[in-house]
């Protein structure tokens, strides 16, 4: 190992004032670290000479150290070459180790908003394949040059400042080609002052929790409904209360506005995970209740990029009229997951506040990505992208129905389809769709149970991600699904 390293782990622990002799010290701490392997089985240790030089000690009280781990099995010395840990330790070494280890502790508490989130069902996903991976949009013809060319240049011409912690909520000139480009293609009214941008779409749902609720508050989300926001709300202390969605999504009349909901989570261009889309109607009724009931919404807007049929909805922000929408976007399900940007619009009288509660509770940073992706939206590269990945979505859903109704059949309809990028499918009642999701990772295929999405009583089914799976994958994997299917149904 460098010298360097093993010269820190030992320097804090040598104490020069203590009667016991620094090569004895020097001898145990070593030992110990071989025993815990901290330094592991056949490793290299630096020179006598080094490690002396590194610790400020004497040559040969290192040596007299190294001598007496020779001496006793810890540490072998070979001509020519230096000293090693031993490949192999005495048993009783081991054993003495062993008991010496402290038992690792058995109270393990965690909050009960912990508790809560952690208690539902992880969801299997395999590595094999992305067939019908939810939420992954196509990665192989993200225009990876152009981005490239960006990034490089911002960097080259990186400021010290660009290295720093950001400040005001993100780079103005993202901010400002976000609010240009939401106006355009969602009639969102913003300043950009406004927007903060977020390292994703959660850190900005968390960011409108902390600013307008605190632990205990009602909030109302769709059921079933996104996992991730029902994550974030029971993290925040949140009293959930689940309202079933129907073919224009939220329910109006199962909300429970004698509860006082502080927040109403929804997703109106595309609900996820039933595909439904809210009526224009139901979006004013919504915004006027909202208002009635001194409560405030959280639009999600994850993917109304992707809209294959009709004329798009207006935003419920650009409807608004009162300052209660709180609009919620992500470049994560545009461009690549793995960019981690995303933006919240808030209402104008919480546009400095929010600004500097991020400042507060999470550092801001990825100036040069942000850069970067502000001249990708001037430069019309953005749009240019979502046009040819609605085209391709599009043909990919096609791909799938057609190959459902060929090899599945009419009898376990796809839903949803106007927009998005996953379709739904319900299964026959005593089908359990986690031990098909569960099947079906062992074949290669990554199956979303829809009950998992629900908190009351959710359909069997399966959520079905297209957009990031290649046509011919599409037709194989659905014909994995069918004899899968097959083997337990019928």
């Amino acid at each position: 190992m460098p010298s360097i390293w093993l010269a820190e782990m030992l320097s804090g622990r040598l104490d020069r004032a203590r009667g016991e002799s620094l090569q004895r010290q020097l001898y145990f701490l070593i030992r110990e670290a071989i025993l815990a392997r901290r330094i592991a089985p056949g490793r290299k240790l630096p020179s006598t000479r080094q490690l002396a030089e590194d610790l400020a000690l004497g040559r040969n009280t290192v040596a007299g150290a190294f001598e007496q781990l020779v001496a006793e099995g810890y540490v072998v010395s070979r001509v020519g070459a230096g000293s090693f840990v031993a490949d192999t330790l005495p048993d009783h070494y081991l054993e003495a180790a062993s008991a010496a280890t402290p038992a690792p502790a058995t109270s393990l508490r965690l909050s009960r908003r912990a508790q809560l989130v952690l208690s539902g069902t992880d969801i299997a996903r395999t590595e094999t394949g992305t067939a019908f991976l939810p939420g992954l949009p196509e990665l192989r013809q993200f225009p990876h040059k152009d981005w490239q060319r960006l990034l490089a240049k911002h960097w080259r011409g990186a400021r010290l400042a660009d290295l720093d912690y950001g400040r005001g909520g993100g780079l103005p000139a993202l901010k400002q080609a976000v609010a240009e480009y939401l106006g355009v293609v969602r009639a969102v009214r913003c300043r950009p002052e406004q927007i903060v941008i977020t390292a994703g779409a959660q850190q900005g749902l968390e960011l409108a929790l902390r600013l307008v609720t605190d632990p205990g508050d009602a909030a109302v989300i769709e059921d079933p409904g996104y996992l991730g926001a029902r994550s974030v709300m029971q993290a925040n202390g949140l009293e959930l209360y689940p309202v079933p969605v129907d073919e224009e999504g939220l329910d109006l009349d199962g909300v429970p506005w004698a509860a006082r909901p502080r927040l109403l989570y929804v997703t109106p261009s595309h609900q996820y995970p039933s595909g439904a889309v809210m009526s224009l109607t139901r979006r004013r009724a919504l915004l006027a209740l909202a208002e009635r009931h001194d409560s405030y919404i959280v639009e999600d807007d994850y993917d109304s990029e992707f809209r294959y049929s009709g004329s798009p909805l207006a935003s419920l922000q650009g409807l608004d009229g009162g300052g209660r929408v709180f609009y919620l976007g992500t470049f994560s399900k545009i461009l690549f997951p793995a960019l981690r940007l995303g933006y919240l619009v808030l209402p104008e009288p919480l546009a400095e506040a929010g600004a500097r509660l991020l400042r507060r509770v999470h550092h801001e940073g990825h100036q040069t990505h942000q850069a970067a992706l502000a001249e990708f939206i001037r430069e019309g590269r953005l749009t240019a992208h979502i046009r040819r990945m609605r085209l391709l979505y599009a043909e990919r859903q096609q791909v799938l129905r057609e190959a459902w109704t060929r090899h599945i059949g009419e009898d376990l309809p796809l839903s949803g389809g106007e927009a998005g990028m996953h379709l739904t499918a319900r299964l026959p009642a005593g089908l359990d769709d986690l031990a098909l999701s569960r099947l079906g990772a062992a074949r290669g295929l990554n199956l979303r149970p829809l009950s998992l999405y629900g908190l009351n009583a959710t359909p069997s089914g399966l959520v079905l991600g297209y957009a990031g799976v290649e046509q011919q994958e599409i037709q194989r994997a659905t014909t994995v699904l069918a004899a899968l299917l097959a083997s337990v149904w019928r």
